[in-house]
């Protein structure tokens, strides 16, 4: 209890400063643009301060969430973010919720991102009098439920095609489909909150579902800075590239509206196939791999993809291990597939399907940008980092493991009755985290922050980690008390490029501090194990990694399989300012920090645990319960947090 209570310390000594750094600033015109009305927020720290959300969430306004028996609104994921408790599926025969979830602590901000795809086809089946409502395609949706899934999917996603009953080129489905977007900004204008306690900040969004060959992932969220938003979200069915998307949001949005800005944010590359997420954006089949970048288009790229997500429930996308990644903390929760199509194999008996390639993974796009970079002279791949949950129960920020609900849309489908057994497939996990270094909870500052990359991503836990990047940083720099005002005026925080060094200034050094996550109520978080900083390099024209241990270390610290007690100690906090031993003035590299925390129990082995299952005792193995004596199965996990990167780039 003494380590929570130093770092609660911690960590209430932090927001005292910032109150009084703001109450000195108040009336300073902040360091971005003000592009909306509200009520100046009565904190606003210069120094900025770390606001957790969920940029990945989908409603029962998505066609895969709303299959699966998902009945939570918009408004009531907002609802839910901001800590009420609402109801999750499966329902009795009188539509009531049989289960139900809260946050024990509420998140500072949310995107929705409802599938803009099938839109319209969705608000349409659940319309009665609508002339598409009794279609055959509508009659299964209300019920047969998952099994119009397939169908749905097929149509709208692999076809890129509408219905029938969408009438002359779409339309009906597309009138349907702005009265839904209508509902979804309103639902974010409500939640909003424009006061000056600025205790809530909700971005309208969605999800532009590209799926291209045998279920190559190509998604991406699509993040609006303020209400100013086109009266349609352009959809996969509209725009048939990522070069396509862009000219559409450049023209409806950035040109077409005043004041409206936009930024697209990749996700699941691990389920892009072999790399399809990172090849030229004009791309609109596997044949197309090796179209060039051309610099219009890379530069296009960097201006309106600043992002990508790291992790969510299908799984982490940092790295893999083969080649030069040896890099043991690669084998995080990866998925056993590399496309959707994979994931129709039996994971839980081993069926062969390919893995994820290496190509696919965040670091290898990283270090792919700086070999761009070289040719193009703009590097395409510059990507922040965030992490998310992709949630298709309408649960934003829903990620502990010591209380899982699944995911709906992404796991098993249950109506009518508890579902028996572990609520998701085996291979997924909770998801995770965005974090977003900001001067106060306000859409401006929050979206000023995601374009310059000030962000890290979670597995879904709340440790607080600061990263910079200068020439001429102190030893003593961890032992200061204006850590992050030395930080900001000796060099540059996460997701910023170093400046170049003046004459003889050696190695660039990198001050990196981590604070465990305190935790909720009776539920403390886990202590932090180890600081990594991730280096990639091209060398001779090639790319290079490698990953340095900068604070803490392997400890031994472990896990009681049955009561999931953890053993073992670990730190409160780690600090380190570290100096790259191998830097060469003459290479393009990248910097990017990791925080480890201890293991404890993964979800699956909570629920195993409690059920009594033990896999020596095969009587014990209950129904539905099978997945937790698999071979594949993975009892514990390493919880981490990855900021977004520090570059370098020559003269």
């Amino acid at each position: 209890m003494f380590e929570i209570r130093l770092v609660l310390h911690a960590v209430s000594l932090v927001a005292a400063m910032a109150a009084l750094v703001a109450t000195s600033t108040a009336g300073a015109a902040p360091p971005y643009a003000v592009t909306e009305e509200r009520e100046p927020c009565a904190e606003h720290d210069p120094l900025r301060r770390p606001f957790f959300g969920d940029t990945h969430v989908h409603t029962a306004y998505s066609f895969d969430a709303a299959t699966q028996n998902t009945r939570n609104t918009p408004r009531d994921a907002y609802r839910f973010a901001k800590g009420e408790r609402v109801g999750l599926q499966p329902y009795d025969g009188d539509g009531n919720a049989l289960r139900s979830a809260q946050l024990a602590r509420p998140l500072d901000f949310t995107m929705l991102s409802d599938h803009a795809e099938l839109l319209g086809e969705i608000r349409i089946c659940s319309t009665p009098g609508h002339p598409g409502y009794d279609s055959d395609i509508c009659w299964i949706f209300q019920n047969l439920g998952q099994v119009a899934l397939p169908p749905l999917g097929m149509r709208g996603i692999a076809m890129r095609e509408r219905f029938n009953f969408c009438g002359k080129n779409g339309q009906a489905c597309l009138a349907a489909a702005r009265d839904t977007w209508s509902d979804i900004r309103a639902a974010a204008e409500e939640a909003y909150d424009r006061s000056a306690a600025c205790s809530f900040t909700s971005f309208v969004g969605y999800e532009w579902t590209a799926s291209v060959d045998a279920g190559v992932n190509l998604h991406r969220n699509v993040l609006f800075r303020n209400e100013r938003v086109p009266d349609y979200p352009p959809s996969w069915v509209d725009t048939g590239s990522a070069a396509a998307l862009w000219d559409a949001l450049q023209r409806d949005c950035i040109e077409g509206i005043d004041g409206c800005e936009v930024l697209t944010i990749p996700h699941n590359s691990n389920l892009s196939g072999n790399a399809l997420m990172f090849a030229a954006a004009g791309l609109r089949s596997g044949r197309d791999v090796n179209l060039p970048v051309s610099e219009s288009e890379a530069r296009t790229r960097q201006r309106l993809e600043p992002l990508i997500e790291i992790m969510q429930h299908k799984g982490d996308s940092e790295c893999a291990l083969s080649g030069d990644t040896t890099d043991e903390a690669c084998g995080f929760e990866k998925l056993p597939y590399d496309s959707f199509a994979g994931a129709s194999n039996d994971f839980q008996t081993g069926s062969a399907a390919a893995p994820a390639a290496r190509a696919s993974m965040v670091r290898e796009a990283l270090k792919k940008g700086l070999v761009l970079e070289q040719q193009l002279g703009v590097n395409p791949l510059k990507y922040g980092i965030i992490a998310s949950t992709d949630s298709h129960l309408g649960t934003p920020g829903l990620t502990r493991e010591d209380d899982p609900k699944g995911h709906g849309g992404a796991g098993r489908a249950a109506s009518g009755s508890l579902p028996v057994g572990l609520p998701d497939s085996i291979e997924y996990n909770p998801g995770g985290l965005a974090v977003v270094w900001a001067e106060e909870n306000s859409r401006d500052s929050l979206y000023s922050a995601l374009a310059r990359k000030e962000t890290y991503g979670t597995s879904g836990t709340r440790p607080v980690v600061r990263f910079f990047g200068g020439w001429e940083y102190g030893d003593d720099l961890c032992q200061a008390k204006n850590f992050a005002e030395r930080g900001y005026a000796g060099g540059v925080p996460m997701g910023g490029d170093l400046p170049q060094p003046a004459e003889g200034a050696g190695s660039p050094a990198f001050a990196v501090s981590a604070l465990r996550d305190p935790g909720a109520p009776r539920r403390p978080g886990t202590a932090l194990q180890q600081i990594q900083v991730v280096k990639g390099w091209v060398e001779d024209g090639k790319p290079r990694e490698k990953v340095y241990t900068v604070a803490g270390g392997e400890n031994g610290a472990s896990v009681d399989l049955e009561t999931c007690e953890p053993r073992g100690k670990g730190a409160d906090a780690l600090c380190s300012v570290w100096r790259d031993p191998a830097f060469r003035a003459d290479e393009h590299a990248f910097y990017y920090a990791r925080v480890l925390e201890n293991p404890t129990c993964r979800w699956s082995q909570h629920l195993c645990s409690e059920a009594g299952v033990r896999c020596d005792e095969p009587e014990t193995v209950g129904p539905g319960y099978a997945a937790c004596c698999a071979e594949s199965h993975r009892p514990t996990v390493r919880e981490r947090a990855w900021t977004s990167p520090i570059w370098y780039e020559p003269r």
